[in-house]
């Protein structure tokens, strides 16, 4: 009997090595699962809308009038609508037949095209390339002032020049002060290079050239000039013959006038506006592009005055301009 008790053997203290394993184990799924549900989002819309489907489908049935007919829900029904029946299309084959010795001529047309309307659309699409065109040519028009600006800027900033543009015309506004002594009609000698830069711009330029003498409303008789007719004019040629020299422009482009007093910029009521009307004009009249064809033209002369005056372009000189007065 000692022998027996002395032959038993115990389980060593302590765990089994396994459960260490086992911890590590399960607290790692504990650590998976609460990662889970941290990273879960809960709709909760879309919860109410499920809870109160199912409180519908399985509560307490609904309040029913006696005059209606019983009806079951589900939140099938509920939560979803049958969709719109659609035909099937039926592909049908249709054979006919005809007598080819039949003198007949059948056509058959799906769309009536009204000629007239379609000529009206034709020129209203001609019109609005026409517009865009010549928006085209005025901006350019535009441009070459500016660069003419920039060449002339000293004399601009001293008042003795003005540039600006009307459509295709660009005029370059030289006021007495500066070119012309009183009562005389011969430039000043250090004008020279103003007209210079001047005559560069129309050589590079296209467009016909219009000089024109301005004079105030105070009559001049002097042994030279019996008028301002005479005063206006001189200066004028004056200003031609400046820029003509050395034939770099060809003479053709050049139209020479004076007007006197005949068309003042401001009233003739004080000094300073009779100072602004004494004045020398070259108008540049750089009239159309040969981009634009004959049976453009057409339409410009017979339907097109509203583009022109919408535009603010004076039709005399744009359809009567001689291409060898161009350059």
């Amino acid at each position: 009997m000692a022998d027996e008790e002395h032959d038993c053997k115990c389980p060593p203290a302590g765990l089994p090595a396994y459960m260490g394993t086992f911890a590590d184990l399960m607290a790692l799924l504990m650590c998976f699962f609460v990662l889970l549900l941290s990273f879960s989002e809960m709709d909760a819309l879309k919860f109410k809308r499920l809870a109160g489907s199912m409180a519908l489908a399985f509560g307490v049935q609904n309040k029913l009038n006696v005059d209606d007919v019983p009806k079951g829900t589900s939140i099938i029904a509920q939560e979803f609508s049958p969709g719109i029946p659609d035909p099937t299309p039926i592909n049908e084959i249709w054979q006919k037949t005809e007598d080819v010795t039949e003198m007949s001529l059948e056509v058959q047309c799906n769309e009536e095209y009204d000629i007239e309307q379609g000529e009206q659309n034709n020129e209203a699409g001609i019109k609005a390339r026409l517009k865009q065109k010549l928006e085209e040519m005025i901006q350019q028009t535009e441009q070459d002032a500016i660069e003419l600006a920039q060449s002339l800027h000293d004399q601009i900033v001293a008042g003795e020049i003005e540039i600006e543009t009307q459509g295709r015309k660009i005029i370059i506004r030289i006021r007495e002060k500066g070119s012309f002594r009183s009562g005389s009609a011969e430039l000043v000698g250090n004008y020279a290079d103003v007209m210079e830069e001047i005559r560069a711009v129309l050589r590079a330029k296209p467009g016909k050239i219009e000089v024109q003498g301005h004079t105030d409303n105070v009559p001049i008789a002097t042994a030279r000039f019996r008028s301002n007719w005479e005063l206006s004019s001189s200066r004028a040629v004056s200003v031609a013959q400046e820029l003509m020299r050395g034939n770099e422009v060809n003479p053709r482009r050049f139209q020479v006038s004076g007007f006197a007093d005949t068309k003042p910029l401001a009233a003739n009521d004080n000094s300073e506006n009779r100072a602004r009307n004494r004045r020398v004009e070259i108008v540049i009249q750089q009239g159309l592009d040969a981009d634009i064809s004959d049976a453009d033209l057409e339409v410009l002369k017979e339907e097109g005055q509203d583009i022109l005056r919408d535009l603010n372009l004076d039709p005399e000189y744009l359809f009567e301009l001689d291409p060898s007065e161009v350059f």
